[in-house]
């Protein structure tokens, strides 16, 4: 064959392989990277290709339903304790933010920079600290005798004032044995009371700081006992008893636990009771409802008076009752 018919047939053959291409590059393209030999170890990474984000994500997307009403996802805020709640009022500043500005908690029994609202255990008398006209007492007991579950002692008595300070505070020597200590809610152990003042002590500083007092308390016939003092029934104010208050446990008495969460939230007697806690309670309660408080006294009693002197050995309560027998009389 000569040179020339070789290079005619070529040229033929070259031009019925045009007409076999495939019409799609792009596939050819894509068919052709994936034979690709690979380089260093690794395949070609493809022209615009985004990568897979990590599986990682994928878990943290939720497949539950959303919660329903508001808040309903969320845990309840931790309650503030008395101590805070009152210093928050006096200050007219919410709790949470006070304890966010001084770095603490809302659990927290003492704040700065109110040097009086610390709790100072067994330290008797606070000579620092002006009573007022109004102050509260809490009591701790003790089981003594045969049948403690039933027969009590006082172990530990705290007064504060109308700003929650601290007035008094101090451990008591029962003078019966105690037989249990109730240390899981009085807090009172034996070595505690080892620091006890004695019952006399006490029993003479509390009637000094109560005359001429109004006195805030809850079931305040119960301390007054322990005590074995007695204070004008005019010039006490008791929570227990209030009418307001035991509407909510329908008539009955409501506990200071409950009272203080529903109508304050604040949380007291989660554990051991503090009687200085307690106390500041009270005194709170009292405040919040000071108006009814005094409506229901000037029912029974009327325009208030100065209080009887005489509170010691429960003749307080008693000189008042002959003092109105005789006006009777008259």
């Amino acid at each position: 064959m000569e040179l020339k018919d070789l290079s005619s047939n070529w040229k033929k053959l070259q031009h019925t392989l045009k007409k076999e291409e495939p019409k799609n590059p792009s596939k050819r393209k894509a068919s052709e990277e994936i034979l690709q030999p690979r380089h260093n170890g690794a395949k070609r990474s493809r022209p615009n290709h985004h990568p897979l984000k990590p599986s990682h994500t994928i878990r943290q997307i939720s497949t539950k339903p959303p919660s329903m009403g508001f808040g309903a996802s969320k845990p309840a805020p931790p309650a503030p304790s008395a101590s805070l709640a009152l210093w928050a009022e006096d200050n007219d500043i919410p709790a949470r933010d006070l304890a966010a500005a001084y770095g603490s908690n809302l659990a927290n029994t003492s704040m700065p920079p109110a040097k009086h609202t610390a709790e100072s255990i067994n330290a008797g008398l606070s000579p620092d600290v002006e009573a007022g006209k109004y102050i509260a007492i809490d009591c701790e007991m003790v089981g003594v005798g045969p049948t403690p579950d039933h027969d009590s002692a006082l172990a530990r008595v705290s007064l504060v004032n109308y700003h929650g300070e601290q007035l008094y505070d101090s451990f008591v020597q029962p003078k019966e044995a105690v037989t249990d200590f109730r240390t899981h809610v009085s807090g009172i152990t034996p070595q505690l009371l080892k620091s006890a003042r004695s019952f006399e002590e006490v029993q003479k500083d509390v009637a000094a700081l109560m005359q001429d007092k109004i006195l805030v308390g809850h079931a305040i016939r119960n301390d007054l006992e322990a005590l074995m003092l007695g204070h004008p029934r005019r010039d006490i104010r008791d929570t227990s008893r209030y009418p307001g208050f035991r509407a909510l446990a329908g008539g009955r008495t409501p506990s200071l636990k409950r009272l203080a969460k529903e109508l304050l939230g604040v949380d007291i007697q989660g554990g051991e009771h503090s009687s200085i806690e307690d106390a500041r309670a009270t005194m709170l309660l009292f405040r919040r409802e000071k108006e009814g408080f005094e409506k229901e006294h000037a029912k029974r009693w009327g325009t208030a008076r100065k209080a009887d002197s005489s509170t010691t050995n429960g003749e307080g309560g008693k000189m008042e009752k002959r003092q109105r027998k005789k006006k009777a009389r008259k």
